[in-house]
């Protein structure tokens, strides 16, 4: 946990793209996290993006069962490749992406999804408010951006929100996003613990730190429009996804999760970097 930092504790950074430029990057050792599925026309400049960024940051695409070029092209970048031999969901790629960050002692691991919905200039600022917090989210709802969601959808997020703020005691707009940063703590956390299931990426795994005592804060983000591939948002898609919130939601309040074993991360940084395990390659 953060040292100093209240329990529970979330709050609002309205940083913009680059306006807290490299805090965290120049401190710490990095990993840059992209599950990616089928992505391979967007992605080269998705990562092309990071590395004007945060570029003494290391990148990882975990390609997730992909049929198409993906992972020739995040190779082709430079960026490390681990090729999982069947698609498990972005829950399933993020904790490969946490277990290599683990194994590999780094202080800190970024979330970017390979659409390009997530602008990589904001990077610094959520690696940044790593000072205050053990995960930082991606806000898209906290005034920055004109990102929207209308019906469903919008009920489904306001009802997130209100339920995870009475358990942060503090306000939290986007239980959903994608984009964030977590310290070493958080890595070894998810390394262990990472929910597969649908939404157990995001809803579930915030619901998890938090009744863990881990310290989430935001940082407003502005999202941009997906590079590649189309979004669902009928009417039908929109209720049936209501209806699975609800769901996520009362199983992550309800079913156990696993203390943290901090002393792991711990041992993690005092160990030489290993060889690159089986699947990942560069």
């Amino acid at each position: 946990m953060t040292p100093g930092a209240g329990p529970g504790g979330i709050a609002d950074v309205g940083a913009g793209p680059g306006g807290t430029a490299g805090a965290g990057a120049g401190r710490w050792r990095v990993l840059v996290i992209v599950p990616a599925w089928n992505e391979a026309d967007g992605l080269a400049a998705v990562l092309a993006e990071l590395r004007a960024a945060v570029p003494a940051a290391d990148v990882l695409v975990v390609d997730d069962g992909s049929t198409d070029r993906t992972a020739q092209t995040a190779r082709a970048t430079g960026a490390r490749v681990a090729r999982l031999p069947y698609n498990l969901g972005v829950g399933g790629a993020m904790r490969t992406g946490y277990r290599y960050a683990l194994d590999h002692g780094y202080d800190a691991a970024v979330q970017v999804d390979a659409d390009g919905q997530h602008d990589p200039g904001y990077v610094p600022a959520l690696l940044a408010a790593l000072d205050t917090a053990d995960l930082v989210v991606g806000a898209r709802f906290a005034g920055v951006g004109d990102y929207r969601v209308r019906g469903p959808r919008r009920w489904s997020m306001r009802m997130l929100s209100l339920v995870l703020s009475r358990m942060a005691g503090t306000r939290l707009t986007d239980s959903t996003s994608g984009f964030r940063a977590c310290n070493r703590d958080m890595i070894a956390f998810f390394a262990r613990w990472y929910p597969a299931e649908y939404l157990g990426d995001t809803v579930e795994s915030m619901v998890g730190a938090l009744r863990r005592g881990y310290q989430v804060r935001q940082v407003a983000v502005a999202m941009r429009p997906r590079t590649t591939g189309a979004p669902s948002q009928s009417s039908a898609r929109a209720l049936v996804y209501l209806a699975r919130t609800a769901l996520v939601l009362l199983l992550a309040l309800t079913r156990r999760v696993p203390a943290p074993q901090r002393t792991e991360a711990a041992a993690a940084a005092r160990v030489p970097e290993p060889a690159e395990p089986a699947g990942v390659a560069r």
